[in-house]
């Protein structure tokens, strides 16, 4: 019991054995779940259906979809930093300038940016299971053709082709996760955050590995090959391996109660448990699904409420007393300031690292990318860290936070400092390990502290800022590090001082959530 078929299609009788009937406790419980004079139909049967999965419990079909949807995060991070990686080779190959090949980066967050936008309003039309399987397959095809790229454009135009895959990722699977979970293990959606360092690890190992043993100036190839079929493996992960359900929200919101009630099943039987649920409750409810999907809306009317989670009414209350304001304005001045931050250094690392004293030898490119991996590895404890200190009296959310975005700061300029390449390292670590320390906390502070209706709108704004001053980092980097000396570390230098912006912001958050309870 509790294996379900990859490519059978399945009906609501498949799952009868799990059917429990529902007791008179549990029938006025439901009733009192879903009353209430101002939510319409569809919000009546979420909720009914949040309490069906809160009695289901966490179990085998949401921790298999936790590791699926880490994909997601696993490939945001993985592909940057194959961009980072092959930035040397293709500045080799077709003869492009160490400042203009930066452009490809930027190819890369427009990609990023354009998708994030397409594939969070496309997930509420065409549903989570397509968008959660296509960002994915898209990304390892055109992943797979930038190997080939004939020239610098071709790569350029390739790397925009996956980033607009790769930009669905977070919203897509986020959304799809969360639909999924029951509302008491909700605080695990920020833990997807784990995956993230791990991306970067993947991408230095095999960056080493072919960078390094493959003359021609072959290995950047190579690496895209690999990493390429490494997506489109995922892919076979996502949509062969398992049998992923239309979210259950979804296909409530399309009138389709009956498949509805037959997905809250299926988790039911995958996780060895019973479940009352039934289409004669969500009937009950709401009327039948004949007279449900009259009710549906069109797809404009979709988007125009996607939009709609930005006007000024969902975001008035983010803003509803001095302290919530000041918390919101500043969260959001911290995440723009991250989004530009990061990949000023990790998004053009092997060039600074390249970049060593003019009268020393030039670092072979064994000692160069080992380096990188190194780096890599140290980073990847940086959640874990963040998880356990987190709840230490006295530190919290915002101590966590604080320092580490102090310490990045710090580090940030003492790598630029000296050109010895042992103490860049000791420097790179460092930055590495505090900013995936800081990243895992402010994914999931920030949700903690905006209202439950305006979550979404806020978590939304977060991530917009994040994305659009992640896009405008190439160009700092391209016109304030030229090819000169005296400019080359003005990127770093702008990203350590927008990471002691954000410590500056952190210190004066009013809201710390440690210990409080998130709906």
């Amino acid at each position: 019991m509790g294996f379900l078929w990859p490519f059978k299609r399945y009906h609501l009788e498949d799952f009868d054995s799990v059917v429990i009937p529902l007791g008179q406790a549990q029938r006025a419980e439901s009733a009192d779940v879903s009353a209430s004079g101002h939510d319409s139909a569809y919000d009546r049967k979420s909720k009914v259906v949040n309490k069906a999965l809160i009695d289901i419990g966490m179990g085998r079909y949401q921790w298999e979809l936790f590791f699926l949807c880490g994909f997601g995060w696993f490939a945001d991070n993985l592909w940057l930093q194959v961009v980072a990686l092959s930035l040397p080779s293709l500045s080799a190959e077709f003869g492009v300038s160490e400042s203009s090949v930066r452009f490809t980066t930027l190819a890369l967050f427009l990609g990023l940016t354009i998708g994030a936008l397409f594939w969070g309003i496309s997930a509420d039309i065409i549903g989570r299971r397509p968008a959660f399987n296509v960002t994915l397959l898209l990304t390892g095809v055109f992943g797979v053709a930038v190997g080939a790229a004939p020239n610098w454009i071709g790569a350029c135009g390739l790397y925009a082709a996956l980033g607009f895959g790769i930009g669905g990722n977070l919203p897509v699977d986020g959304a799809l996760f969360l639909e999924f979970l029951p509302q008491t293990s909700g605080n695990l959606l920020t833990l997807l955050s784990i995956f993230w360092p791990f991306g970067q690890l993947y991408a230095s190992l095999i960056g080493w590995a072919f960078l390094t043993n493959y003359a021609e100036n072959q290995g950047w190839r190579y690496l895209n090959y690999t990493v390429g079929a490494t997506t489109l493996g995922m892919f076979v992960c996502r949509s062969v391996l398992f049998h992923l359900f239309e979210s259950p929200k979804y296909l409530l919101a399309k009138g389709r109660q009956r498949d509805a009630a037959m997905v809250v099943r299926a988790i039911a039987y995958h996780n060895n448990k019973k479940t009352w649920m039934s289409e004669e409750i969500l009937n009950e409810i709401g009327g039948v699904e004949q007279d449900a999907k009259k009710e549906t809306v069109s797809n404009m009317e979709i988007i125009k409420r996607s939009v709609g989670k930005f006007s000024t009414e969902r975001i008035r209350p983010l803003f509803a007393y001095k302290r919530l304001a000041i918390n919101t304005t500043l969260l959001w001045i911290i995440w723009a300031c991250i989004g530009m931050a990061y990949p000023l250094f990790n998004a053009f690392i092997v060039q600074y690292l390249r970049a060593v004293d003019p009268t020393a030898p030039p670092i072979p490119d064994s000692i160069l990318y080992r380096n990188y991996a190194i780096q890599s590895i140290v980073g990847c404890p940086g959640s874990a860290i963040a998880a356990y200190t987190v709840r230490v009296k006295y530190v919290g959310r915002r101590g966590t936070m604080g320092v580490s975005l102090l310490l990045t700061g710090i580090f940030l300029f003492l790598f630029t400092i000296s050109m010895d390449a042992n103490f860049q390292l000791g420097c790179s670590c460092m930055v590495t390990l505090f900013q995936q320390t800081a990243y895992g906390v402010l994914y999931s502070y920030s949700p903690e502290t905006f209202p439950t209706p305006n979550r979404s709108t806020g978590t939304g704004i977060s991530s917009g800022l994040n994305r659009l001053a992640g896009l405008c980092a190439p160009l700092v980097a391209i016109y304030a590090g030229n090819d000169t000396a005296a400019s080359a570390k003005m990127p770093i230098y702008i990203s350590g001082a927008l990471f002691l912006v954000c410590f500056a912001c952190t210190a004066c958050l009013p809201i710390e959530t440690m210990g409080k309870e998130t709906d």
